[in-house]
């Protein structure tokens, strides 16, 4: 780390400024594709799109982003000559097949959730990530981390409540909220806590870049969603009325959102780490409310208010303090 003392008159070098000034566009680019994402995908994908032909094309997305960039940055040739069948099934397989449900998972909510509340919802995936963390790499929490935690879990439930009493008396509005909604969305968030934490094992481990696993889960997950359409009613549906059914021009701004947003997760996670990461995820929910009041002219709720602060508190805290093991005196 450079001395705070260092004289005044010593410039750094012209290449030094350059990757900070990435970093801070990476950050700015994530926040506004986290906080801009599900109001788009409500606004942009119609009930009529399949669900996945919406994942299938955002994986499809992702794969082409990774590829020109590895390309760009010169290391393609390099990357897929060192790369193995088995290498790329041990590091990427399951974290691929989780996502891809995942995925499929969040695209429903999307459409019965507004975006405010699904966008805190979808922060309980830290808590996962926390729980997985510790289950599969043993890294501990603090004190302070563990309460922020529950502030977060109390934050979760706050909407929950707010939102089935907010769709009124009628039981059929509740369930739909209830069941493809709210239910979505915390599973979704339990699998990506547990995908984030094989992914960290994988790049410890394997030492893979973030577009090599980007491609390689992508490749992965596509095939575990074109399996399933065997016999699923999407699978049905795309033999029935075809693979871009209801699709608008409008309906690629969300997919490739989408996928501009995994590979930003990758650079941020490599380049600023998880720190940083944690302001985006608030900085996000801000704009999300904030384009949700622009756009929809719908103030946040009651229920909204009440957690947003809980959210934002618990995951500075969260990011702040984290565990430091005491050192054994000889």
């Amino acid at each position: 780390m450079a001395s705070a003392a260092a004289p005044a008159h010593r410039k750094a070098p012209p290449g030094a400024e350059a990757p900070r000034a990435r970093v801070w566009l990476y950050l700015l680019l994530l926040t506004l594709q986290y906080g801009a994402q599900p109001l788009i995908s409500k606004r942009c994908i119609g009930r009529d799109v399949i669900v996945t032909s919406s994942v299938l094309a955002c994986e499809i997305a992702k794969v082409i982003c990774a590829v020109f960039l590895l390309a760009k940055e010169g290391s393609l040739k390099k990357q897929f000559k060192e790369w193995t069948l088995v290498g790329a099934l041990t590091a990427s397989g399951l974290p691929a097949a989780i996502y891809a449900l995942q995925n499929s998972l969040l695209q429903i909510s999307y459409k019965n959730l507004d975006s405010l509340t699904f966008s805190i919802l979808n922060q309980t995936k830290l808590f996962f990530t926390a729980f997985f963390t510790y289950l599969i790499l043993g890294h501990k929490q603090s004190l302070k981390q563990v309460g922020a935690l529950t502030l977060l879990i109390i934050a979760a439930i706050l909407l929950s409540v707010g939102e089935g009493s907010r769709k009124g008396s009628s039981g059929s509005n509740s369930d739909q909220v209830l069941f493809y909604g709210i239910i979505p969305v915390m599973v979704a968030s339990v699998l990506s806590g547990l995908a984030s934490s094989l992914c960290q094992w994988a790049s410890q481990v394997k030492k893979h870049t973030s577009y090599l696993m980007t491609i390689e889960m992508s490749f992965v997950g596509s095939f575990c969603l074109l399996a399933s359409t065997y016999k699923s009613p999407d699978g049905k549906a795309i033999q029935q009325y075809g693979f871009f059914h209801g699709w608008t021009v409008w309906t690629l701004l969300p997919v490739l959102m989408n996928a501009v947003g995994g590979i930003l997760v990758g650079l941020v996670t490599a380049h600023a780490g998880g720190v940083r990461k944690g302001f985006v995820i608030v900085s996000a929910l801000l704009v999300t409310a904030m384009l949700q009041f622009i756009f929809d002219g719908k103030p946040p709720s009651v229920y909204c208010l009440a957690a947003l602060p809980l959210v934002i508190i618990s995951i500075v805290i969260y990011q702040k303090y984290p565990y430091v093991a005491r050192k054994k005196e000889d």
